[in-house]
């Protein structure tokens, strides 16, 4: 069938039809997966109404009642959980609203699901061990997922994405705010993304012709984010961020910042590069930095 719908509240309405690739969550990444996808291929799904680039944008409330869905042979996922239970509901909302099923759907996951791995090496295949509810709202919808592809015979293939930075998205606020940074001495490993390249991943996971699957995906970098900040500053020419013990981290940084500093793990990316086909165009981060610090905005 055919959609109506208008770029906008209140804007002009036009027919559309059935787009390839159905992008849920046209936010930071999303919105960068639409303008990677071919004009005309693709519709954006997200809460409020913004610049639409060359693909048109269907507006929906994903805590309230969902628009009915068009047909898509791709589905991309990207939209966070809520921030309470132990749950998905959104998700679940936006399942009941799929009336034709696609081929393949593409979920946006996260690394914490592996938990605290004391820094060792975590591949596709380590057990989930979950600290967060943050993370165990992110297996029962991996869980969901895959319950809800496997009885409607339908491709599924999970992302699982770490820290996701670009520009607009290197911390430059937080460094000319003074904020300090956990000190290297008791800082884990990092795993990170450049947004690009976390692009790169979708498209690829999007790609028919590839194998769907359980696929980390990150740099490879691992440095850690006391490293990171201090890299951002120097190329940003900021000043580097003071360094504090972990007593006083947990003094002075909120529940969710800590969150992440209790937990250390290396992101095996072996499969991303392998059989997904990805190779990061930023496996150096300090080229990532750089980009993305040319794309910032002045001002």
């Amino acid at each position: 069938g055919r959609l109506s719908m208008g770029d906008a509240p209140g804007g002009s309405r036009r027919p559309l039809g059935s787009p390839h690739t159905l992008v849920t969550g046209a936010g930071y990444t999303g919105s960068r997966l639409l303008e990677a996808l071919p004009a005309g291929s693709a519709l954006g799904i997200r809460r409020s109404a913004g610049a639409a680039g060359s693909q048109p944008l269907l507006l929906a409330d994903f805590d309230g009642e969902m628009p009915a869905l068009p047909a898509a042979a791709v589905i991309v996922y990207t939209v966070p959980p809520p921030r309470e239970g132990e749950d998905d509901p959104r998700l679940g909302r936006f399942l009941g609203q799929v009336a034709e099923n696609p081929r393949r759907i593409v979920y946006f996951s996260t690394t914490g699901v592996y938990g605290d791995c004391g820094g060792a090496r975590v591949d596709e295949d380590a057990p989930l061990a979950p600290r967060s509810a943050r993370a165990r709202r992110r297996i029962a919808a991996e869980a969901r997922l895959a319950d809800w592809c496997r009885s409607r015979g339908v491709e599924l293939s999970v992302l699982r994405v770490p820290g996701i930075y670009g520009p607009g998205r290197l911390g430059l606020e937080r460094l000319r705010d003074g904020e300090p940074v956990l000190r290297r001495e008791e800082s884990g490993p990092g795993n990170r993304i450049h947004v690009s390249d976390l692009v790169a991943c979708a498209l690829a996971a999007s790609d028919l012709e590839r194998p769907a699957g359980i696929y980390n995906v990150g740099d490879g970098d691992c440095r850690s984010a006391a490293e990171f900040a201090a890299d951002v500053a120097r190329l940003a020419g900021l000043r580097p961020p003071r360094e504090i013990s972990m007593a006083e981290a947990r003094r002075v940084f909120s529940p969710m910042r800590l969150s992440f500093l209790d937990e250390s793990r290396r992101v095996d990316v072996t499969r991303m590069r392998s059989v997904l086909g990805v190779t990061p165009r930023y496996a150096d981060p300090l080229d990532g930095i750089r980009a993305s610090l040319g794309e910032e905005q002045p001002g």
